[in-house]
């Protein structure tokens, strides 16, 4: 019965069950649509428009939460249980930990120090007219050090695979990999940052009070959204 409800809400959008299957199957995989990311994204996320209300149905019965950012245009999905900033929290959603998996130590880091750049940025108004900052990796190897007394990865791999993941959540932007082998390269960071870290958390790491400088177990639990069952971190495998 479920399904012919949708297959009649499709019916009368004017969008195939098939379309509808490849967009629901996209943002589960990714987690994340951003208008200006590609082609396809942009195809999706122009989809979601047309139906939007229908894939929050869909989705709300397995306890799914849909964040739409119609100014920056882009779509970003959170599991059951999740506390998002800027959303409000379901008293009665799920919170077992049971499919999440934390973000690694290196990936929360990265993200604290690139939200830290992005809201300086906002500050001295260096936003362009999609909300994202352009940030010199000069510069973020700096404020990585001079924000975590640590540098970042020493191996250009590890470095690589950590920028990767995080262009895979919609966080950053860069042109290709031979551009994060130099240091006069650029990234660019999408607004989506904002909604991994906290107002609260950010004003706390005015110093860095919640790491040590080796990078310990006080990183968890003070980025993207918390799991209301204990303090760490959730990871975007949540949804994937």
């Amino acid at each position: 019965m479920f399904a012919e409800k949708i297959e009649e809400s499709l019916a009368e959008l004017a969008i195939s069950a098939a379309d509808f299957s490849e967009l629901v199957i996209r943002l589960l995989d990714y987690g994340v649509l951003c208008r200006d990311e590609s082609q396809i994204e942009s195809l999706l996320y122009d989809r979601y428009l047309q139906c939007g209300d229908l894939l929050e149905d869909y989705l709300s019965v397995i306890k799914m939460r849909i964040q739409h950012d119609s100014r920056f245009c882009f779509v970003r999905i959170f599991p059951p249980g999740a506390v998002v900033p800027g959303m409000a929290d379901d008293d009665h959603s799920a919170f077992n930990n049971g499919f999440r998996h934390r973000p690694g130590q290196q990936e929360t880091a990265l993200i604290l120090v690139l939200r830290v750049e992005y809201e300086q940025a906002l500050r001295d108004g260096q936003v362009d007219d999609k909300g994202c900052v352009m940030l010199a990796l000069e510069g973020l190897v700096v404020a990585y050090k001079n924000l975590l007394k640590r540098p970042l990865p020493d191996t250009a791999g590890e470095r690589k695979q950590l920028f990767r993941r995080l262009r895979q959540l919609r966080l950053i932007r860069y042109n290709s990999d031979q551009e994060l082998d130099f240091a006069e390269g650029w990234i660019s960071i999408h607004p989506s940052i904002t909604s991994f870290v906290s107002d609260e958390v950010l004003a706390r790491l005015s110093p860095v009070d919640g790491l040590d400088n080796n990078g310990g177990e006080e990183t968890r639990g003070t980025v993207l959204w918390e799991s209301r069952s204990d303090s760490g971190v959730a990871g975007d495998e949540d949804v994937l």
